[in-house]
């Protein structure tokens, strides 16, 4: 599998990419094209035209959670790839906004989604290709990552807490064991992690890619760092949404990598 980050908060020096507070990765799997995220704006797709990636080419999107730093891409994409696969989970497209009534849900509809793409929506995992594997919506099994809500969406006519019951993720069962790649990880990493070794039947993991959602040097962050060691982690790419105080913090007890827009990985 190859994998290409086209959009992060982070850009690297001597690589004159445009980043953003968003995330988008082009993956290729044998002859599958997949485009996991949208970032925010259209940078992603003027970066890939940069890195010489045909995003018309692309046989499927698959979309981490509804929130518009993953979504808001789409917009633009709606004219290129216009009837192609779209796989999400079936909350990720309701109205959600932040504490502040600001909307930060996916700028498409569901209606809207569906009418530009070949939606597929599902709670279930799926198998993407011989390796690679959509997750699906996320148990809950680590008494660390407890789930607590970020702003409201709508359930039919209300606002609720939204506990972001739409964040997924996938996982590439390579050689050397699972490769984890993620958008924001509001279902918790570990629990991730945890939801791929069942999805997979697969205990070794040998990487994780994306946003692992730790700001701070909490309880969270130490399970965090503890599963890792565990679980001897040797692949670690913190990047989106983690805060610098948190990557220090790894960074202590774990080697991690650098992550900017540009980030080039072949995992076999």
């Amino acid at each position: 599998m190859k994998l290409k980050v086209l959009v992060e908060n982070n850009t690297y020096i001597d690589m004159y990419y445009l980043g953003e507070p968003a995330l988008s990765f082009y993956l290729e799997d044998g002859d599958q094209k997949i485009l996991f995220d949208t970032g925010y704006s259209d940078a992603f797709m003027k970066n890939a035209v940069k890195m010489g990636i045909d995003l018309s080419a692309v046989d499927l999107i698959v979309l981490s959670h509804g929130h518009n730093d993953h979504s808001g891409g789409l917009v633009h994409l709606k004219q290129l790839l216009s009837g192609t696969k779209l796989l999400a989970h079936p909350d990720a497209f309701f109205y959600k906004e932040d504490d502040t009534g600001l909307q930060i849900g996916s700028p498409l509809s569901l209606a809207d989604v569906d009418k530009d793409f070949a939606l597929k929506l599902s709670r279930d995992p799926i198998k993407i290709t011989d390796k690679l594997y959509y997750l699906g919506q996320i148990e809950e099994s680590l008494p660390f990552e407890r789930r607590y809500p970020i702003g409201k969406r709508i359930y039919g006519d209300l606002l609720k807490d939204d506990y972001l019951y739409d964040d997924s993720a996938l996982a590439y069962r390579s050689e050397k064991g699972l490769f984890i790649i993620t958008g924001c990880s509001h279902a918790g990493i570990c629990n991730i992690i945890e939801q791929a070794k069942k999805v997979c039947d697969e205990d070794r993991i040998y990487g994780v890619i994306g946003g692992f959602h730790l700001f701070e040097d909490d309880e969270r962050l130490q399970g965090t760092i503890a599963y890792f060691k565990e679980n001897m982690i040797k692949e670690l790419y913190p990047c989106h949404c983690v805060s610098l105080k948190a990557k220090i913090a790894l960074a202590r007890q774990l080697e991690i990598k650098e992550v900017g827009t540009g980030l080039e990985l072949e995992v076999f």
